[in-house]
């Protein structure tokens, strides 16, 4: 197994965006007092486009050139294209092309530091000699305390991954279980903790502005198979990982066993960072299971056993 990093914003390609975004700017927050109907969120109207902080934004109509908005907070269009223009020539027509997850990248790392700042000022804490990335990073250390790994999940873990562990023994490699797990659980709380951020905060984005780059974001294999109204079973690794090698055979059969009954597809993470990083992908493989109507059922980290994975596929109703 693979595990990229504790942060969110690991993805080893998207590192540019953690350089200094400049300082955040402050705009009049919305009249608490308007009785106008709440605005649609982000996640109302395209369910799944994203998992991140702007899941809970509202679409709103911004004025020109004004991208997003928070009281503390504005992004314009002009730094998206700023931002998009400092990374690798290579890569910037696929970041153009998915220009919402980059702005999304952006806010995160402004309203997190801002949250991050907050709490350190409540604490009575001196952040003076700490960069901008640690000070996100340990208010995120502490956001993640919150959890721990017991004997029994130790165990399930090692009963369902025993083909991939070596033949060593749960004795042997117990603590190197934990603390897989526990990584694995504390990303979890920090991703959840990120993905509110919209319930903690008022976040606007540009309406029109969403809606045109919501349809070039989903030009993409997985985003297709989800619209399809087939079930989809979706395996993120890559080539010379040991469990993603295991999974590639049994994908192949469960492609030609269920063709037209379920979607399979690999996506090779290195290939498309950019939809690995959509889709909140940290640790490799992962095995994303979609209902028929797109939704996201369950999700599995590890190798995965072709009986288990039948398993699942019979409980979304796949015959």
């Amino acid at each position: 197994m693979k595990h990229y990093s504790f942060f969110l914003f690991s993805s080893l390609v998207l590192l540019w965006l953690l350089a200094p975004l400049g300082a955040t700017e402050r705009v009049n927050p919305p009249d608490a007092s308007s009785s106008s109907p709440k605005p649609a969120t982000v996640n109302d109207l395209y369910p799944g486009l994203t998992t991140g902080t702007l899941t809970y934004a509202s679409a709103s109509d911004l004025p020109k050139g004004i991208l997003l908005r928070s009281p503390k907070l504005v992004v314009r269009s002009k730094e998206l294209s700023e931002e998009i223009a400092k990374a690798p020539e290579q890569m910037q027509p696929e970041l153009k092309k998915n220009a919402l997850f980059q702005l999304e990248q952006i806010a995160t790392f402004k309203l997190l530091l801002i949250e991050a700042k907050t709490a350190a000022k409540k604490a009575d804490k001196d952040i003076s000699k700490e960069t901008e990335q640690q000070i996100i990073q340990n208010y995120l250390s502490t956001v993640a305390k919150t959890v721990d790994v017991n004997d029994v999940e130790i165990r399930d873990f090692y009963n369902s991954n025993t083909q991939m562990l070596g033949g060593a023994s749960l004795a042997q490699i117990g603590p190197q279980i934990k603390q897989y797990l526990l990584q694995q659980k504390q990303q979890d709380v920090v991703n959840e903790h990120i993905r509110t951020t919209g319930r903690r905060m008022h976040i606007e984005i540009s309406a029109s502005w969403l809606k045109a780059k919501a349809a070039t974001a989903r030009d993409n294999p997985v985003d297709k198979a989800r619209a399809s109204s087939k079930p989809s079973l979706v395996d993120f690794g890559s080539v010379g990982c040991i469990p993603c090698d295991m999974m590639a055979p049994i994908l192949d059969t469960l492609k030609k066993k269920y063709e037209g009954k379920v979607n399979v597809l690999f996506v090779h993470v290195k290939e498309k960072p950019i939809l690995t990083g959509r889709y909140g992908v940290q640790t490799i493989p992962v095995q994303v299971f979609f209902d028929k109507s797109g939704k996201e059922v369950f999700r599995h980290v590890g190798f995965f056993a072709q009986e288990e994975i039948e398993k699942r596929l019979s409980q979304m109703g796949v015959k």
